[in-house]
């Protein structure tokens, strides 16, 4: 293959995650992993052969040729030809038995800004660089109409035209997507800076892009201008702010809980509008639904972020209205189940992890808030509304409200942030018809007890008041795409018209108890004495007593 002509280095925005000297050694051998998954293709592989796999991302993924940056690394740090002569052996046997054109242009995007990207390594060739124009014909030809699938078009579009620079030779590529990525960033987020997905995953990614675009731009004396900047340094305001104290992200709607600490980073050296720490560690996303109280920036601060906006544009929003994921003290107590998979094959998984059930809110008669479809939805969807937040000395508190076109039965609920310590979540449900409430809390994997009410764990205490019945299920809690592990679901059910929960809260080594509740006030036995909290739906109040 041929060596690469002088200019500026291409920056790979992933390359620090392919660096698996085993992922390479692999490659080798044909032999491919994805969510648990191995198969062994061999060499030269058969590429139809992945359809084997039981999940269609499977392929996907394989398609997309990511190991093909760890086969550089490999061969960057040790200069033996062998990494090199399997992906001339990988590359070339794709091309041969492929047909161009034969797949989404969003996976043909990624795979065309991974074989730039290793390109850089490698050196190009005929076969590799023809095939690289056809698909910068089709991507180009065939863009995805908005969100975050039009992103990763668009940036693959300027990899190619800055890593191979024959296919632009008057520019204008490069000018197109530099265009359409200012035009993509301001369709595709709130005035927030929330990604219109809803996805904590799909908004990390579409940042993801964005940045690496700003930042080859600037290695090759484009401009993306200031307006550009300004806007992406609030989308990544909004992902410093929604990441765990323990540095993960809260897998809301499809997500993984995978952390974006070198994204953060990347940001804080591009962008100056943008704090890896920010003044104050509270946030409202009012646009986007998110709201996160905070303790502060240390990794054992407490956290909780708040989800009651829209279900987001696409298919990639949960049914979760409501519902908030909260950790402490570098532990997760309630925890948001992720998606683990976009298949539908029996028991359809894929319905349980976007279903309502899945997530840390009230069901109304076992049935979702918005009627169940694998993608975007096909009809009415619940709609949430976001009430005052309100801040007073020892307090914060978030209200929202969700209705849906299933049942008649209208869900509020109010979260109190107390003395930055522990939460009172209120859960109110009004009806004009009798129905069965069910109040769900997710936990993370692990040991737990329940005496009555009152729900413990080593990092977490969960006392809940108002509920006829509390009883644990079997639910599950997926880390990353493809992989599940059980954990505990806490059920806690009432049936009737009209129903109220109050819920305590609170990390295991914080020593607190319900005491009293009564209409708007509840009483918390704390290891100093008593705090009463009360609220309305426009103010509230702490009065902390201490013990004789």
């Amino acid at each position: 293959m041929s060596s690469i002509a002088a200019r500026p280095a291409l920056f790979c925005p992933i390359a620090d995650l392919h660096r698996d000297l085993a992922v390479a050694e692999d490659a080798c051998a044909g032999r491919f992993t994805h969510a648990g998954v191995t198969l062994e293709l061999g060499l030269p592989p058969d590429w139809h052969a992945a359809g084997l796999a039981d999940d269609e991302e499977w392929l996907i993924e394989c398609s997309k040729f990511l190991w093909g940056l760890d086969l550089a690394h490999a061969y960057e740090q040790t200069g033996e030809r062998r990494f090199r002569d399997a992906w001339e052996l990988l590359v070339d046997s794709w091309v041969e038995q492929v047909p161009p054109r034969a797949d989404a242009t969003e996976v043909a995007a990624r795979r065309l800004q991974n074989w730039v990207f290793a390109r850089e390594t490698f050196g190009g060739s005929p076969r590799l660089d023809e095939r690289i124009a056809d698909e910068v014909v089709w991507v180009r030809s065939n863009l995805t109409r908005a969100r975050n699938h039009r992103t990763l078009e668009l940036h693959g579009l300027l990899v190619a035209a800055l890593g191979v620079p024959a296919l632009d030779a008057d520019g204008s590529l490069a000018e197109f997507a530099l265009e359409q990525l200012r035009a993509n960033l301001d369709a595709d987020f709130h005035p927030s800076g929330v990604h219109r997905e809803a996805s904590t995953h799909y908004h990390a990614l579409a940042v993801r892009s964005l940045l690496s675009a700003l930042e080859n731009a600037r290695r090759f004396g484009l401009d993306l201008g200031s307006r550009y900047e300004e806007q992406l340094a609030r989308a990544c305001t909004f992902l410093v702010h929604v990441h765990r104290p323990d540095g993960g992200l809260p897998a809301l709607s499809d997500a993984d809980t995978d952390g974006h600490p070198e994204l953060l980073d990347l940001a804080a050296r591009l962008l100056d509008g943008f704090e890896r720490v920010p003044a104050t560690p509270r946030a409202s996303f009012p646009d986007g639904g998110y709201f996160v109280q905070r303790s502060g920036w240390d990794a054992d601060a407490r956290f909780l972020v708040f989800d009651c906006g829209p279900l987001g544009d696409g298919g990639h929003g949960h049914y979760d209205a409501l519902s908030f994921e909260a950790a402490a003290h570098g532990a997760r107590l309630v925890v948001d189940p992720g998606r683990y998979t976009y298949a539908e094959a029996e028991p359809n998984l894929r319905r349980w992890f976007k279903g309502t059930a899945a997530h840390n809110t009230v069901t109304v008669d076992g049935l979702d808030q918005t009627p169940y479809a694998r993608g975007k939805p096909r009809g009415a969807v619940a709609q949430a509304r976001t009430g005052a937040r309100t801040a007073r000395p020892g307090l914060d508190v978030l209200r929202g409200e969700v209705q849906s076109p299933v049942y008649d039965a209208v869900h509020t609920r109010t979260v109190l942030f107390v003395d930055d310590a522990y939460w009172i979540v209120e859960d109110r449900l009004d009806a004009p018809t009798e129905h069965y409430y069910d109040l769900r809390f997710h936990l993370a994997s692990g040991p737990l007890r329940v005496d009555g009410s009152r729900v413990t764990t080593p990092a977490l205490v969960l006392e809940i008041a108002g509920a006829e019945t509390v009883a644990i299920e079997d639910g599950w809690v997926s880390p990353s795409y493809g992989i599940r592990e059980p954990a505990p679901v806490v059920s806690a059910a009432r049936s009737g018209r009209e129903a109220r929960f109050v819920t305590l809260l609170a990390p295991a080594r914080t020593a607190v108890a319900l005491h009293a509740v009564g209409p708007g006030r509840v009483v918390v036995a704390t290891p100093s004495g008593h705090d009463t909290v009360s609220w309305t739906a426009r103010d509230a109040s702490l009065q902390q007593e201490a013990r004789p």
